[in-house]
């Protein structure tokens, strides 16, 4: 079984981009798992459902998406295997542009859409940076100039991704990324595995429940910020 992890901002076309990839994708006889990660709700499983694709779905609450992701991904993996899928690609929204859901040796796919700002690129994190496979979404929406640019950008941000252009509405560019799904590894299980980047580092009150303010009820892992030379 091959897994893929696939994550980006939210309202990036995630969702739209894997539908449409996984047409390729199912008109060559592969089987294919679908796992949903995300905080609070989600009904995009219910366009899995429609387009007969077996998901599951995972929402961490309260707890950080990045913990609750690496904390489950191996039995989503174990369920992959026990239906026997060919493909089973998981789906996060990177909440804080920070996050961390790629594995060593996993196929990582980053989505990010074009009307997110010429900067955005370089703002997120180990989500973007060190991705295999960079989507870009909203192309059309956009001149020829704006996608260079932007295209420039992700190159500047993750110079080894290989970057593609995918409309989400017509599936242009679905073919290209359904090709390179497939160079995905095959994987027996993940333990022993290493995440690409480590998690957000926060274990303080807050984390904890405490909801008042106040250096008395700050404790844990802080960060203060420097205001010695601020005029």
């Amino acid at each position: 079984m091959r897994l893929i992890t696939v994550s980006g901002p939210p309202s990036s076309g995630k969702t739209s981009v894997i539908l449409k990839t996984l047409e390729y994708l199912k008109a060559g006889g592969q089987k294919i798992g679908m796992v949903k990660f995300d905080c609070l709700s989600t009904y995009d499983d219910i366009l899995y459902k429609k387009a007969e694709v077996p998901v599951i779905v995972g929402l961490s609450g309260n707890l950080c998406p990045d913990h609750f992701f690496i904390s489950n991904i191996e039995d989503c993996v174990s369920w992959g295997t026990k239906h026997n899928f060919d493909f089973l690609i998981s789906e996060s929204a990177g909440l804080c542009n920070r996050c961390s859901p790629h594995i060593k040796e996993i196929l990582a796919v980053c989505v990010i859409d074009c009307l997110s700002g010429v900067n955005t690129p370089k703002k997120i994190g180990p989500m973007l940076k060190l991705s295999d496979i960079v989507v870009v979404t909203k192309g059309d929406i956009v001149s020829q100039a704006e996608r260079e640019v932007f295209s420039f950008k992700v190159k500047q941000a993750n110079p080894k991704a290989s970057i593609i252009f995918v409309n989400g509405i017509t599936g242009q560019g679905a073919f290209d990324l359904s090709v390179k799904l497939k160079n995905a590894a095959d994987i027996g299980n993940l333990e022993g595995r290493r995440l690409r980047f480590s998690m957000p580092a926060a274990l303080c009150s807050y984390c904890l429940g405490e909801t008042r303010i106040g250096e008395n009820y700050q404790t844990g892992n802080l960060k203060k910020m420097n205001f010695e030379d601020v005029i």
